[in-house]
């Protein structure tokens, strides 16, 4: 019996660019079997070993080792090399199929069967492998089959393992901008070069979850990639060497997408990647601070995401308390989810960022570890002082003066303890203190310096003597009902209003507030200061809250 020993990788897992790759081409599988998709590695003809089944087999490798039950070797005989040592099997041929041509899977997907069609009546529909009832749906299959016109395709998980017949491609459809080809049987470079070849408007390109073999020295290829905006290679095994190889041929690039490809970057960019204004280095666990330095001069750089790679910490050290950092100059948009972040060192940091106005930073220590996310929130916009978009949701001129108003009222005593004075003469507080609050001078300065009065420390009370039982009143709703709540004496008129404006559906901005007592008829008292609290205006129990918008 004969074995034909062959690598797999599937294209549900991650490869690690470190390891070696056999000799040989690789050729894409799939495996109908098991349902995975990757490449095979074709090596010499050996001999099994007697007792294994007769016949013909593959030797496979899973991306996932789980799937596999050895090293590629079999009583003592080595067939081929595992990167993992339970990440081999052997199949039988009959249970793989080699994939088709992009032509080939663009026609079974995209072109309708011949027969009769009548607009508005039922017909049976092929599209790719599903078959699908339909009622007047001959229009858009029929614009759909005019190949030569599509602009927009997908070819996602349809078993294309490259360009076919050469000009096929450019005959049937020249006019196509976008492409996605995740999840497919591509398994080198060159098999993308031999279908961009042929779409010369093409401007966005996903080949993720193909484990591609890359060139291992400079290319430039000069018109292959000349409209390219937008390419994204999650998981495709590249290397940070292999981009910067590849990078000379995409001249206009806007957009790459590199996650999950246990990137490290190892040097920096020199005339590539110049024109790149979003870069996703989202779950590639070897990058640290030192290394986001080296990308930390590409000019148009406008969008970083940094997801999942377990970032705890960063500085600028060309910066100092109150400048801004040359680095990262057109920075604005920065997405830092998942990470390991638990210091708020690392919020001051972004604030010496010159363009930096969106940032997320949800599931980190700093942020999931809070009891009150909204603190937490107040706390991160009054640290960095262009921030307008925190988390998705947008920081509106009173979200921020509330916040910073609270911040500088919450570190007050602090400042007062490290030597800070209401009088600008004596006002110096110590170097420890500004470098953990290097915005709090200046937020002195904005708003004035924090009263004695305003930084009491409240004396323990029992909730239940403290508690207000307000009517909540709307007398240009009259539709509306009379509430009641409890509601503390120590709660701000800010805190009022978010409440108000979440059981009311109406915005915060909106919302103006007075109250009347039973002691003061006819007299109606505003509530205008925001950061005050119901005691401060005397508000007693069976007082009305009146509210307008």
């Amino acid at each position: 019996s004969w074995v034909q020993t062959w690598h797999h990788s599937s294209g549900h897992a991650e490869v690690t660019s470190h390891v070696a790759k056999p000799e040989g081409p690789t050729i894409g599988i799939y495996n109908h079997v098991l349902g995975e998709f990757g490449e095979k590695k074709k090596k010499k003809k050996r001999r099994l070993a007697t007792d294994v089944s007769s016949g013909f087999w593959l030797g496979v490798e899973w991306d996932n080792p789980e799937r596999g039950k050895h090293d590629g070797s079999h009583e003592g005989t080595v067939y081929f090399k595992c990167r993992h040592p339970t990440g081999g099997s052997f199949i039988r041929p009959n249970k793989v199929n080699f994939g088709v041509d992009f032509l080939t899977a663009l026609k079974n997907r995209y072109v309708l069967e011949d027969g009769p069609e009548e607009d508005g009546k039922e017909q049976i529909v092929t599209i790719g492998n599903r078959t699908v009832q339909t009622v007047g749906f001959d229009s858009v299959i029929k614009r759909q089959s005019q190949l030569n016109k599509l602009e927009d395709i997908s070819l996602r998980n349809c078993a294309v393992n490259g360009a076919g017949d050469k000009g096929g491609i450019a005959r049937a459809c020249p006019h196509i901008r976008k492409v996605d080809l995740s999840r497919n049987l591509l398994s080198s470079w060159d098999d993308v070069i031999d279908i961009a070849d042929q779409l010369k408007d093409l401007e966005v390109l996903n080949l993720s979850e193909n484990k591609l073999e890359f060139p291992s020295c400079s290319t430039s290829l000069i018109g292959t990639f000349s409209a390219l905006k937008v390419l994204v290679l999650n998981r495709t095994g590249i290397t940070w060497a292999e981009v910067l190889r590849c990078a000379p041929g995409w001249p206009v690039l806007e957009e790459l997408y590199l996650g999950s490809n246990n990137i490290c970057i190892s040097e920096r960019p020199v005339d590539v990647l110049q024109t790149v204004k979003l870069l996703d280095l989202s779950s590639n666990q070897l990058i640290d601070e030192n290394q986001l330095f080296l990308i930390a001069y590409l000019p148009r750089l406008e969008q970083l995401i940094l997801s999942n790679i377990g970032i705890s910490s960063i500085h600028f050290p060309d910066a100092g308390i109150g400048c801004k950092t040359s680095l990262f100059p057109s920075l604005q948009y920065l997405v830092v989810n998942d990470n390991q972040i638990s210091q708020w060192s690392f919020i001051n940091e972004l604030d010496k960022l010159q363009s930096l106005d969106t940032l997320s930073c949800v599931r980190n220590p700093l942020t999931a570890g809070s009891k009150d996310s909204q603190t937490t929130r107040q706390f991160i916009i009054a640290r960095i002082g262009q921030l307008k978009t925190l988390d998705r949701c947008q920081i509106l001129p009173e979200e921020r003066r509330g916040a910073e108003l609270d911040y500088r009222k919450a570190f007050g005593n602090e400042w007062k303890k490290a030597g800070g004075h209401q009088n600008p003469d004596k006002n110096r507080p110590n170097e420890e203190f500004l470098a953990a609050h290097p915005r709090y001078q200046f937020l002195c300065q904005k708003y004035g310096a924090p009263e004695d009065g305003e930084l009491k420390t409240q004396q323990p009370f029992i909730l239940k003597n403290q508690l207000l039982t307000l009517k909540i009143r709307y007398p240009d709703q009259l539709d509306q009902k009379v509430l009641e709540k409890q509601l503390p004496d120590s709660m701000t008129i800010q805190k009022v209003k978010g409440l108000l404006s979440r059981l009311l559906k109406v915005p915060v901005s909106q919302l103006l507030l007075s109250y009347e007592s039973p002691k003061m008829p006819g007299r109606e008292i505003e509530l205008e200061n925001d950061q005050q609290s119901l005691q401060f205006y005397s508000v007693e129990n069976g007082d009305s809250l009146l509210v307008r918008w």
